[in-house]
């Protein structure tokens, strides 16, 4: 079975949530195989489900989307990697915990060591008791979108001016500051590759790499 993995480079937050809904159409009817697109985002907080008003910045110098994916508040910017992988869901947690194997394994090929920790307010990977990924999915007909984001060489003070993930004394780290000590030195160009290696070994997935042109053309001509 394929997963089709495609880099989509810089897109708007709201173009991405467009795409990924016409996206998880054709995968739901089953006219397009699982997928995982991979890309990054221009300075946005995005909010989840559970998300509160107090977790929210003071001011609104960067915009602010709410989504209707699980978990809390969160922030995307340049040189972090978002994965959206729209994909057919048998079991949720199951589901997150590949998710989360996908990235401990892609961190740690980087040269950085990387872990779980248990419970549903922990949920995504971490460095020690710093957080270097975010995880937050919908499902709808058994058919995943949203997804993951992480912290590569991305600029960290954004987290610093909210509950970023609903936990207030959280540190915010990325592969670029756990790498200085350990002589790591890659970017999100080549950690993308790595990620998404990983991320279908995990799922037991061969991987296809489509063009974003291929991509586009399949979301929107098949009606």
């Amino acid at each position: 079975m394929e997963l089709w993995t495609c880099h989509l480079g810089r897109v708007d937050y709201r173009e991405a949530v467009t795409l990924q809904e016409r996206l998880r159409e054709r995968v739901q009817v089953r006219e397009l195989p699982d997928l995982l697109l991979l890309l990054e985002h221009p300075p946005v907080y995005t909010t989840g489900r559970r998300s509160e008003p107090g977790e929210l910045p003071a001011t609104d110098a960067i915009d602010v989307v709410e989504t209707d994916r699980g978990g809390k508040l969160t922030y995307h910017g340049p040189g972090q990697l978002v994965g959206y992988p729209i994909m057919h869901v048998p079991n949720v947690r199951a589901f997150v915990e590949h998710m989360e194997a996908a990235l401990v394994a892609a961190l740690g090929e980087a040269g950085v060591a990387a872990s779980t920790r248990a419970g549903r307010e922990y949920t995504g990977v971490w460095v020690e008791d710093r957080k270097i990924a975010s995880i937050g999915i919908h499902v709808s007909r058994r058919v995943s979108m949203h997804g993951f984001a992480v912290n590569v060489d991305n600029d960290l003070a954004p987290f610093g001016d909210v509950i970023a993930c609903g936990l207030p004394d959280v540190n915010m780290t990325s592969l670029q500051a756990e790498g200085v000590d350990e002589g790591v030195d890659e970017g999100i160009a080549c950690f993308r590759k790595r990620a998404a290696h990983a991320f279908a070994r995990a799922y037991g997935l061969r991987q296809r790499i489509v063009t974003p042109a291929r991509l586009e053309r399949r979301a929107w001509t098949l009606a």
